[in-house]
């Protein structure tokens, strides 16, 4: 069931190209957009939870509970950063910093793999080929008019690392949960805290753009799922190494639908990639 992960890179690909869309009805605003799509995805979720539902008693632990708070707290942090990077700026020109996400995910699990035994994969069958397409990930925007450090790059930059943290952070619970109940539990405290502390105004919020939302909802939630799944039967790394397709995705959609130039490093990027991920699931 590798196809799974594979999913789900193409699900994170299309659901940036959307979350871009969203973004800029200016009438939206972050804090109405942030709570209006974790509402879409509880109520994407809601129909499937009773068929999906496991928790386990593990995670009731008090250190499983202070994991998910930080789980909680991160993907919070993060996805404001985020959505206000994308508001704000061209999906090429932060892509560089949002991709550094897949940077910031290995180098904690790494980290994390220190002091966890089997927390991650220490194959270099797996390792190496990531590295190499990490920094083909990377190569295209090595121009410094990729790199500028206005306030939504580094928007980006902090909403990648509070993403990353927050992965890794789940690897630590996952077996606790179905990959569908983590992810509908997560969605769901993140809403209330942003329902909370913003109290958006819904009637800014027209039919389309609801529409809109929701479907972005929906695709997101296949994403996660994926991406849990991955990690419980694949492990982080490998997980991650599919998970770099998705900027494939975006170039293509970026250029076809938001006529954002693809150059010729995008494509050798892309190559790289591809070759690297084919490697690792066909040897």
């Amino acid at each position: 069931m590798i196809t799974i992960p594979i999913l789900g890179a193409l699900a994170l690909g299309v659901g940036t190209i959307l979350d871009k869309f969203n973004l800029i009805n200016k009438k939206l605003g972050i804090r109405l957009y942030q709570v209006a799509s974790f509402l879409a995805l509880v109520l994407v979720m809601l129909p499937l939870i009773y068929f999906f539902w496991k928790l386990d008693a593990g995670a009731f632990e008090l250190k499983n509970i202070l994991i998910f708070i930080g789980i909680i707290i991160s993907a919070t942090i993060a996805n404001l950063f985020i959505y206000y990077s994308e508001r704000g700026a061209k999906i090429t020109s932060i892509e560089p910093a949002i991709i550094v996400e897949t940077f910031f995910v290995i180098l904690i699990t790494i980290f994390f793999g220190l002091f966890i035994k089997g927390f991650s994969e220490t194959s270099s069958k797996i390792i190496i080929p990531t590295l190499i397409a990490l920094a083909a990930l990377i190569f295209p925007y090595l121009k410094k008019e990729h790199l500028k450090l206005n306030k939504y790059f580094i928007a980006a930059i902090l909403g990648s690392f509070f993403f990353a943290l927050e992965l890794v952070l789940s690897k630590l619970i996952l077996d606790f949960y179905s990959p569908l109940t983590f992810y509908f539990l997560r969605c769901f405290f993140i809403f209330v805290i942003s329902w909370i502390i913003f109290m958006p105004n819904f009637k800014k919020l027209d039919k389309k753009s609801g529409i809109l939302i929701l479907i972005t909802g929906a695709i997101y939630v296949g994403y996660r799922v994926a991406t849990y799944y991955g990690y419980l039967h694949y492990g982080i790394i490998l997980t991650t190494l599919i998970t770099m397709l998705a900027p494939i995705v975006v170039y293509i959609l970026a250029n076809r639908f938001l006529k954002e130039k693809l150059s010729w490093k995008n494509i050798l990027s892309s190559a790289i990639i591809l070759g690297c991920v084919a490697y690792v699931l066909l040897t």
